[in-house]
């Protein structure tokens, strides 16, 4: 069921079971799971993980960040964990089970520093981080893409994060996924530039990651940059009840570039933070 709100459009599955803060597992709906995207991506990332995981069980819901998929771009100063928090409230789930990418980490990760007992777990895949100071090799990335958008060349600026967002074992058709997710996001928020003026977040608030006592997995892939494999360590010394796992396959998306491994990885991480 696909289901626009004011803020995220986002799509549910599953039984609905209360607030998600009751029930003995997957059968009955379980703590229900909500999988943050990628900022070169829109929710369409999870799809080879929503049926598997939907079929198990889980009650699953996935949306689009602002200026993503189908939900529009901000007009005013937002935080996008205040709109997951608002949509969660929205769909009456109390608690929730991250499942997080990219920059979908960074957000999973403000969001459960800020509200420490709506989270049960998370699953974090090559996490951003709030207040991470970006390295060199980002800091040259981000350079490059400024420079393409100054030139006009929107199509480079896609495939420049095509090429460096997806790892070596990504086929053709995950690519060419990540491109026409991409696509989209540039032309909705270059068109919403152009309209509203520079839009961005409002500061962060002060965010204590001690609060963070669930499990969570965090995962690097040994061919992403090296901002995304320090972070994703870094959690698992930061956090009381965080382990570090590298994939020595993956790039920066390994839902995407062996999805079947990567489901699995999240089933295991799942039942065993579920038996804790």
């Amino acid at each position: 069921m696909t289901t626009p709100t004011t803020l995220l459009s986002h799509d549910t599955a599953g039984v609905p079971s209360g607030d998600g803060t009751s029930g003995d597992g997957p059968s009955d709906g379980g703590t229900p799971l909500v999988l943050l995207h990628s900022s070169v991506c829109d929710r369409r990332m999870w799809d080879p993980q929503w049926a598997p995981l939907a079929e198990a069980g889980h009650r699953m819901v996935r949306c689009d960040l602002r200026g993503h998929g189908d939900t529009p771009a901000a007009t005013a100063p937002y935080r996008d964990a205040d709109d997951v928090r608002d949509l969660l409230d929205a769909l009456g789930i109390g608690r929730a089970t991250l499942i997080a990418s990219s920059y979908g980490g960074r957000v999973a990760l403000g969001f459960a520093a800020r509200w420490p007992g709506r989270v049960a777990a998370m699953a974090l895949l090559c996490p951003g981080m709030p207040g991470h100071e970006p390295g060199p090799e980002v800091a040259a990335f981000d350079a490059r893409e400024e420079a393409l958008f100054e030139a006009g060349d929107l199509a480079a600026a896609v495939e420049l994060n095509v090429d460096t967002w997806l790892g070596p074992e990504a086929g053709e058709a995950a690519r060419e996924k990540v491109r026409r997710m991409q696509r989209h996001a540039f032309e909705v928020q270059t068109a919403a530039e152009e309209e509203w003026g520079e839009i961005g977040e409002l500061p962060e608030p002060a965010l204590d990651f001690r609060a963070i006592t669930t499990p969570v997995l965090a995962v690097s892939g040994a061919h992403d940059l090296a901002d995304f494999r320090k972070i994703a360590a870094r959690l698992a010394d930061l956090l009381p009840d965080a382990r570090h796992l590298e994939l020595p396959w993956a790039g920066h998306l390994p839902g995407l570039e062996r999805p079947q491994e990567t489901t699995a990885l999240l089933t295991d991480f799942l039942r065993e933070s579920a038996a804790q």
